[in-house]
């Protein structure tokens, strides 16, 4: 029986007029990296923050490890760790003051609390560079450590906000590793992200977000599928073949493909993969029209995004309201 750590229920939220939360629902299930993928100012930071206790909401409900964020707030903040999209450290501390620090705050005696950052510092690479402040630190090293202060209580759920925003493609995929052990060790993960290939790596299950409200959810296969699933790409030899391979295809495929000119390219779904492939091969040789390349290529998070959307995931969405900065999400 699938438990569920996280629940939201028709959450609504406005900034004025306008909403930023829609008849918002999520059902994160427990021991999981849950994706919420959307669009900037889609709503992904104000679920988060509504998640955390640390916004209110206008309708709906919403419970965290078992506890509803407006009745129980302080049972929800026991048990989450919050990672938030800039690393909230004090940078003219050492990486050792900064997670002492934040072991005192979260009531640890003085030496649990430099035991505590002891072993964080060596579980996120930061031994080495545990005396330095943290002003000296790296884009990928301050994120690092901002995970480890979320860590000081081990979470039962953590959310992260769009953790890798700005870092290198070495520091992101550190970060991940980071996630993908937090998660075997138990933790259940709520990530908000723009990075297509971020939600792809990591989540189990996403929800696209799209103006406040979720617009799709499902693995990321279940996602890619949206959009028609395998497709077949012919690229034929000779410009002029092009069309009468399109009608080609257009019959087997028993739908119209789409037609790129300029490198001579035909692209079509099709939903018997191996047998639908033979027979284009078949159709193509027997008409005598010469092939250059042709294959099955399956669709991407990014295309069924941009179906489901009509538009990419780092362009902004509707502002949140007026006066505010748009959410960052």
């Amino acid at each position: 029986m699938t438990t569920f750590e996280v629940m939201a229920e028709g959450l609504g939220k406005r900034y004025g007029p306008t909403r930023a939360l829609d008849n918002f629902d999520l059902a994160v299930p427990t021991g999981t990296v849950y994706g919420l993928l959307g669009p900037n100012g889609a709503g992904k930071t104000t679920a988060v923050r509504i998640l955390a206790t640390l916004l209110r909401f206008d309708a709906g409900r919403a419970t965290v490890a078992g506890f509803d964020v407006t009745r129980q707030p302080d049972e929800v903040r026991a048990r989450i760790g919050l990672t938030g999209q800039y690393a909230a450290v004090d940078e003219t501390l050492s990486g050792r003051q900064n997670l002492e620090l934040f072991g005192r705050l979260f009531k640890l005696g003085r030496r649990a609390a430099r035991q505590r950052a002891s072993e964080l510092l060596e579980r996120f690479g930061l031994d080495e560079a545990a005396s330095r402040s943290a002003g000296e630190y790296s884009g990928g090293m301050r994120r690092r450590l901002d995970l480890a202060a979320s860590l000081i209580r081990p979470p039962r759920v953590l959310f992260l906000d769009e953790p890798t925003t700005g870092l290198d493609p070495r520091s992101r995929n550190q970060v991940w590793d980071i996630v993908r052990t937090l998660v075997a060790d138990g933790a259940t993960v709520l990530l908000t992200t723009q990075y297509l290939e971020e939600a792809d790596q990591l989540a189990n299950r996403i929800s696209v977000i799209d103006a406040g409200r979720v617009v799709a959810e499902g693995t990321p296969d279940e996602l890619k599928s949206m959009t028609g699933g395998d497709r077949i790409e012919v690229v034929v030899r000779d410009a002029a073949d092009l069309n009468r391979a399109g009608g080609i295809v257009a019959r087997i495929c028993a739908a119209e493909p789409e037609r790129d000119p300029e490198i001579r390219r035909l692209s079509s779904p099709l939903t018997d993969r191996v047998a639908g492939l033979v027979d284009v091969v078949r159709a193509l040789d027997d008409a005598g029209i010469a092939v250059e390349d042709i294959g099955l290529r399956r669709a991407t998070l990014d295309e069924a995004f941009l179906h489901l959307t009509g538009r990419r995931p780092d362009e902004a969405g509707e502002p949140v309201g007026a006066g505010r900065k748009a959410d960052a999400a």
